[in-house]
């Protein structure tokens, strides 16, 4: 009998002992699981831009990203820009650029007394780098929209290479600082957005000392550009 009353009590214990086992592996199977999960996310990766690609490009970047209030942040201060939803290639490129942190430590780089500031570029190696990656192209002109070169105007200016349209280069813009405005640049530049906070700071960058070259003395940064809505 004491033999028998042994043999059970094993085999109760053998029984929970098996359940205790396959809970605990239960429980290591759901941690890898979730482990996997978080190594699946990958980040977007773009085409490299060229004059064939970029129109189509933007046009359906623009679709999907309809943000068209930037934040331009410098040392003077921060500069806020309204972009134009009608100037659709430009307000898409511009908040392509400022996505892929393009304009992050680029500068203002010409500077005109009672004209214009003039930025996104440098002469920095890593600013060059990040242009190849992105790609090579230019922006058709379009000027027949009703906007004007007002004090505040943000437009983009042709490209250095020389050209009978007025193709643009993606990666700069100039802001109009000049009282009155600059109506004789109207027809020939893209305006693309205004600025609608921090006049001061522009005024404040277009009194800065520059040299022979209209290059500001002391470097002025763009610290970033910020997406506001």
């Amino acid at each position: 009998m004491r033999v028998i009353l042994f043999v059970l009590v094993c085999l109760v214990f053998s029984c929970e002992d098996k359940e205790t086992s396959k809970q605990n592996t239960t429980v290591k199977q759901d941690k890898v699981e979730k482990k996997t999960e978080v190594k699946t996310e990958q980040k977007r990766e773009y085409p490299k831009l060229t004059d064939d690609n970029a129109l189509q490009f933007l046009s359906d970047f623009g679709d999907e990203n309809k943000e068209n209030k930037v934040r331009i942040v410098t040392d003077f201060g921060n500069i806020d820009i309204l972009l134009y939803d009608k100037t659709k290639y430009h307000r898409a490129n511009f908040i392509f650029l400022a996505k892929q942190n393009y304009f992050d430590y680029t500068q203002f780089y010409r500077v005109v007394p009672n004209f214009v500031i003039q930025g996104g570029s440098s002469d920095g190696m890593n600013i060059a780098k990040r242009r190849r990656k992105i790609g090579r192209y230019l922006l058709p002109p379009d000027t027949k929209r009703g906007y004007t070169h007002k004090r505040g105007a943000i437009s983009m200016p042709s490209s250095e290479i020389e050209n009978a349209y007025k193709l643009a280069s993606p990666y700069q813009f100039f802001i109009v600082n000049r009282i009155g405005g600059a109506p004789f640049l109207d027809g020939d530049y893209t305006v693309f957005g205004e600025v609608i906070k921090g006049m001061d700071v522009v005024d404040k960058i277009n009194a800065v000392e520059t040299d022979d070259g209209e290059w500001p003395l002391k470097n002025v940064f763009i610290k970033t550009v910020e997406i506001l809505d």
